[in-house]
């Protein structure tokens, strides 16, 4: 009995040591995404062309959450390239990076030009490649602020503005050629959180086997920018390699002997119409059939650009805008909808009318369901205006909010009328009736009046910032809100400190917050109704049809123009708010590189 069992014990080790049969080789599936550009947050419609949904921000996080869970996927490979986006967006990329890691599945990230966005964004995989003729551009932060005065100057053209707020500054770009010492003090402020969270910490972080001090990696960063060879030799990559090499650096890492990658994974399959079929054109501006259903619901309501009065969409530069009747219409849909049970508003907004951000926030208020506001890459002025309405605010730690404060004026064009050879007589009843005439600046009493105007308004924003805050449960007083305000603009880690936000969390923290508030399960998986709804097709190419737009897209067309056109975005923000009376706008302009 006992050499029985010897002998059958060593038959049992004998088979533990075989090698397995060739046909029983291991393999990993890699999903591949790639990430570049601005990541846009608008919702998008189905293409009439490929038939399928464009991707925006959430999808792309919803494609890595889906490889996250997939359990055929082993790892994540990440083409990084030229991320154009906010802190706020990478905060919630990096978030969305460690969640994959921590369920045990690496993430590796691949860059070309290794632009700093890309890298930070590297900085959170498992590993980072780059090819041998690549660079990386570690070179520190830096903000821009764009002045066009001395422009104006030689057109003729005299910006006249007024500011409640002594950091309130988004006129100064047309009024000043140079930073005022307050807009100045909190530029120096808002620079000095980024570099040293969003740059110098997550260096650190990334790089933990480095064990550097903060000293050491802001050493590393004024010498910058690096060669691939120079970064590896600094310890600031793991890997050099080209796409073609990747597989094995796969192979060797999961430790397996074939890897299958999966090219755009999670991405949407593009269906293709047969145009000898005269149904197609049809099908093709047909707008997207509601997929809504007696589920309960969270509706995701997006305020994506400056916001004006009116229906909302494509602005003069190519951006978007938030029109005040397209979200009104959009909140009492979410309202009047007995299968939503809560509502998270998503901003990414610099504000803009205070006119449009009052109506906004005059309907969230009125909401009987539970609203909590997440803020992206920017919530400021008005963006932060209509977040206080909420019950619940979250930002990520890199958004740009606060700016309560007030702006109005206008563009004199006397000066350019007489450079043309335009001469203009008017006949006048009333003292202020030239209070928005475009001829000339303001009259000592219609800056009285201006003035009075915009100290109420002012005045009704911290009032109902406070309000808001009391609602959220914030301990506030007027004085301390006083002191926040005056235009002056916070990181979101700086707004949760001093109170002015409730929660640093994510969009998904925010719905996850508002489904504990609707009372749904814990498990459950809500269905999110996305609105403003959309556009189809048709209205796409009838906007296209406007000449803004038409100019927009030739002026994308030409590579030497693209620098220009981002400085002409913010100011044909304000061209949309030119028959507004006072604004509601964070500073425009400003670049944090």
């Amino acid at each position: 009995m006992l050499r029985r069992f010897t002998l059958f014990s060593l038959l049992a080790v004998v088979l533990a040591v075989s090698p397995a049969p060739a046909d029983e080789a291991t393999t990993a599936t890699v999903a591949h995404l790639k990430l570049s550009g601005s990541l846009d947050e608008t919702p998008v419609a189905v293409d009439p062309i490929l038939g399928v949904a464009g991707e925006n921000f959430k999808s792309k996080l919803d494609r890595l959450r889906k490889a996250q869970h997939d359990k055929s996927i082993s790892a994540i490979y990440l083409h990084l390239d030229g991320l154009q986006i906010g802190w706020g967006k990478l905060d919630e990329l990096t978030r969305a990076i460690a969640a994959v890691r921590q369920s045990g599945k690496k993430v590796f990230a691949y860059l070309e030009a290794g632009e700093t966005k890309d890298y930070l964004v590297a900085l959170s995989c498992d590993e980072i490649c780059l090819p041998d003729a690549g660079w990386l551009m570690l070179v520190g932060m830096r903000v821009e602020v764009s002045f066009y005065k001395d422009l104006l100057d030689k057109l003729g053209v005299k910006a006249d503005f007024l500011q409640m707020g002594d950091f309130k500054s988004a006129a100064e770009p047309f009024t000043r050629n140079s930073l005022s010492p307050e807009n100045r003090k909190q530029l120096e402020s808002v620079l000095d959180d980024h570099f040293d969270h969003d740059l110098v910490a997550r260096l650190i972080a990334g790089r933990k086997n480095k064990k550097w001090t903060p000293e050491q990696v802001k050493k590393l960063i004024d010498q910058g920018p690096f060669t691939a060879k120079a970064a590896l030799e600094k310890g600031l990559i793991d890997r050099i390699a080209y796409p073609d090499g990747l597989n094995g650096i796969f192979k060797a890492s999961l430790r397996v002997d074939q890897v299958k990658v999966v090219k755009d994974y999670g991405k949407a399959k593009s269906e293709e119409l047969d145009f000898s079929n005269p149904f197609a054109l049809l099908k093709m501006l047909a707008p997207p059939k509601p997929t809504s259903s007696r589920k309960p619901k969270i509706a995701v309501i997006y305020a994506v650009g400056a916001i004006n009065t009116g229906k909302g969409g494509r602005s003069l530069m190519g951006g978007e805008s938030v029109g005040s009747t397209t979200m009104v219409e959009a909140i009492r849909q979410a309202e009047e909808d007995k299968t939503v049970k809560a509502i998270v508003l998503r901003v990414d907004s610099p504000g803009g009318s205070a006119l449009a951000s009052d109506l906004i926030w005059n309907e969230l208020r009125r909401c009987k369901k539970p609203v909590i506001a997440s803020m992206g890459d920017v919530a400021a002025s008005g963006g932060y205006y209509i977040s206080m309405a909420a019950n619940k605010i979250y930002a990520d730690p890199g958004t740009l909010t606060g700016s309560i404060g007030v702006i109005g004026g206008k563009m004199a064009l006397a000066g350019l009328y007489e450079k043309v050879g335009i001469k203009t007589e008017t006949i006048t009843r009333g003292a202020n009736v030239g209070l928005l005439s475009v001829d000339t600046g303001f009259s000592k009493s219609e800056r009285i009046a201006m003035t009075a105007l915009m100290r109420d308004v002012y005045d009704q924003f911290l009032d109902k910032a406070l309000l808001g805050r009391k609602k959220a449960g914030q301990k506030m007083t007027r004085e301390q809100l006083v002191k926040l305000a005056g235009g002056r603009i916070w990181t979101g880690r700086q707004a949760k400190q001093n109170g002015l936000i409730d929660e640093l969390g994510t969009l998904s923290d925010a719905i996850a917050d508002a489904k504990k508030r609707a009372q749904m399960a814990p498990e459950s998986e809500p269905e999110l109704l996305i609105l403003p709804k959309p556009r189809s097709a048709l209205e796409s190419l009838l906007e296209l049809a406007d000449a803004d737009v038409r100019l927009a897209a030739r002026l994308q067309g030409v590579p030497v123009l693209a620098e220009m056109q981002q400085h002409l975005r913010g100011a044909a923000s304000l061209l949309q708010l030119r028959g507004e009376r006072v604004w509601l706008v964070a500073p425009y302009g400003i670049s944090v590189r």
